[in-house]
């Protein structure tokens, strides 16, 4: 068994209020949880308006599960989001 732990950074220029940002945010977590069945939730970052940090992680049986699933996590993340992605981490323990 396998943690697969991923962070992403997105910056989102246009958001003017911590409201907008939000939006953005529960979205964002929803469809991932939806899609994924992984936890998700804003982990860094929550007071600035513009920058989104959103931590996931999912337990899998090995490596190469750990690996695709976080491929298709970020290629989930960069088709469904107009925030660009500034920085992305990921980690398997």
């Amino acid at each position: 068994m396998r943690i697969a732990a991923m962070t992403f950074r997105l910056q989102a220029p246009w958001v003017h209020s911590l409201k907008e940002k939000r939006m953005i945010v529960k979205s964002l977590i929803a469809r991932l949880q939806n899609r994924f069945h992984v936890s998700a939730a804003e982990i860094d970052e929550q007071d600035i308006h513009q920058i989104i940090v959103i931590g996931i992680a999912a337990i899998v049986p090995h490596n190469a599960m750990a690996d695709s699933l976080m491929d298709e996590i970020s290629l989930f993340v960069e088709e469904n989001t107009e925030a660009e992605i500034l920085d992305e981490m990921r980690e398997i323990r």
